[in-house]
């Protein structure tokens, strides 16, 4: 027996709306209500999702998501933005039916033009495009644009690559199955020096289209952790050793596949006499959610058969120790550095995995990650001196003067109650600079975490501050890490600044580890405790430290 859906509660948007601020943030003195734009409703409730499209309390703020059920909607109220820059347009609040003039317009036979100046739209400075690179988007923009050639190489090597792989076989669908659809991704790969390395196509499946207990289970892969590569890295400085980078192509392809799954044929791709039939996939493909796990698994599976052991602290970390050496391996991905104690012992790792996997060996590392790895006579440096020069072009800070301090720590930062300054570009660059600041400038660590505690609603003192650190940033572009022959030991250091926010009362703890002469692991962040006293803090911090000294261990 079927049962009628209840239809009262459904809504048709986008609508106007004045929805109730929620008793948590409800102020004595103030407004009740917010403006608001209805677009949806709630994944895990029955209440509605609006968009704030305007707001007078400070905790909330326009152009964020919230949702809610105490609501009022006006049916006939239009919404849309207002201008920003154009004094003569404004927004048409009301739509007023007149019955005269409709029917006056029925009656016109000839169409008219408007004779109102025609404006050009303005949509603020929250929407915004930032094209970096440029790559085709579809498959026939990829064939048809000026590289075509180059990406046409690129689809063939991949179709070549899945067909080698065994990835899928052609089968007419079964009644009641849907196949998943698919998409091509097109990259262009750089070497250190900028400049173009290959082209790369990928043949990714629309897996958001998935169903959770029915085409996958568990999805989790770990990755190597940034800090194992730097203390591997350093390692092979103290103890003078070759790195080598090798890539598994297609490394996604090779995860057996339990379940039963479908997608439809892809471009570039043709079988004669099969053009009706769909693919069922019998490994892994890029874009399923089980891909990932499926891949680690069966890397997992050949290092173990092959006498590596898995570290551990980082389950991407294998290590093989036998009578004639040992040899490090570090998996990201599909990315990975081996480090031996002797030549011997990377060529046997080195054809192992060639046996198994379809492999490039790159030979001696120079860039994982988007770090330049470059070999000296007293060691190894890390930098990012290519990727703080794209920073710079991004976000036109190329031609500032430069500041020779990060931030200036005698400025007091406060939360911005009012409305906010470019929100969306102060997150775009604090994103940029935490990649940079993660991998190899721990100068940037204190400043970054302060300037991340405003990201969603910077005013511009923030502004202020952010602007010189990407000053500095272009004073020390070619700052890094240089692993060198001593000392031979981990040292580590711990410090912390009591109620270094005076708002909250809270400290900031910050650490270092070293290793031949540079920083392999640090941190600095905002204590979750309230210190009472100098030494309170000192401990909190000691004791952060602690945790990451034991994992280093």
């Amino acid at each position: 027996m079927t049962t009628q859906p209840a239809l009262s509660s459904t809504t048709m948007g986008p609508l106007v709306a004045k929805v109730v601020v929620p008793p948590p943030k409800v102020q004595r003195i103030g407004p009740k209500t917010v403006d608001c734009v209805f677009i949806g409703y709630a994944h895990h409730s029955s209440a509605y999702r609006f968009l704030v499209h305007d707001s007078k309390n400070p905790d909330i703020h326009k152009n964020t998501i919230m949702e809610s059920r105490n609501a009022s909607f006006f049916e006939e109220v239009f919404p849309c933005l207002k201008k920003e820059h154009t004094s003569s347009s404004s927004c048409v609040d009301e739509i007023v039916h007149d019955e005269d003039q409709e029917q006056s317009k029925a009656e016109e036979v000839e169409p008219r033009r408007s004779k109102r100046q025609r404006i050009e739209k303005s949509f603020g400075t929250d929407f915004l495009t930032y094209m970096v690179e440029g790559e085709p988007q579809t498959y026939r923009e990829a064939v048809t644009s000026s590289e075509g050639p180059q990406w046409k190489e690129a689809i063939k090597n991949e179709i070549d690559s899945i067909l080698q792989n065994h990835t899928w076989e052609l089968v007419d669908l079964p009644p009641g199955c849907k196949p998943l659809g698919y998409r091509w991704i097109f990259k262009r790969k750089m070497k250190a020096d900028g400049s173009i390395d290959k082209y790369k196509a990928r043949l990714v499946i629309k897996g958001f289209r998935q169903k959770e207990g029915l085409d996958y289970f568990d999805t989790y892969s770990p990755v190597t952790r940034i800090t194992s590569i730097r203390l591997v890295l350093a390692i092979a400085a103290l103890r003078n050793l070759e790195v080598h980078q090798m890539d598994v192509k297609t490394a996604f392809l090779n995860g057996d596949l339990e379940e039963e799954i479908y997608m439809e044929q892809p471009e570039g791709f043709s079988a004669l006499g099969q053009e009706g039939k769909v693919c069922k996939l019998v490994k892994s493909l890029y874009g399923l959610k089980q891909a990932p796990k499926q891949w680690h698994q069966k890397f997992d599976q050949v290092m173990l058969n092959n006498g590596f052991k898995i570290n551990e602290c980082d389950k991407c970390v294998y290590v093989k120790n036998t009578t004639r050496g040992y040899v490090i391996l570090c998996l990201y991905v599909d990315d990975m550095l081996i480090v031996g104690s002797d030549d011997k012992m990377i060529k046997s790792t080195k054809d192992m995995l060639k046996a198994r996997f379809d492999m490039k060996d790159m030979g001696l590392a120079d860039v994982i990650l988007g770090v330049k790895i470059n070999r000296t006579q007293n060691g190894l440096v890390l930098s990012q001196s290519h990727y703080v020069d794209k920073i710079l072009e991004k976000f036109n800070a190329g031609d500032t003067s430069v500041a020779q301090t990060p931030i200036d720590t005698t400025q007091h930062l406060s939360k911005n109650r009012g409305e906010g300054v470019a929100q969306l570009e102060y997150s775009r660059i604090i994103g940029s600079l935490m990649c940079l600041m993660t991998c190899t400038r721990p100068d940037l660590a204190y400043a970054v975490s302060r300037l991340s505690r405003y990201t969603s609603n910077p005013s511009s003192e923030h502004w202020k501050s952010m602007i010189r650190l990407l000053r500095y940033l272009r004073y020390t572009r070619n700052y890094g890490l240089h692993y060198g022959r001593d000392p031979a030991v981990i040292e580590g250091y711990s410090d912390a600044n009591w109620i270094s926010d005076m708002k909250d009362s809270k400290s900031t703890s910050g650490y270092v580890f070293t290793l031949g002469g540079a920083a392999i692991a640090w941190k600095s962040s905002k204590q979750t405790l309230i210190a009472r006293s100098t030494m309170e803090s000192e401990f909190i911090a000691l004791d952060k430290a602690g945790e990451e000294a034991e994992w280093l261990h």
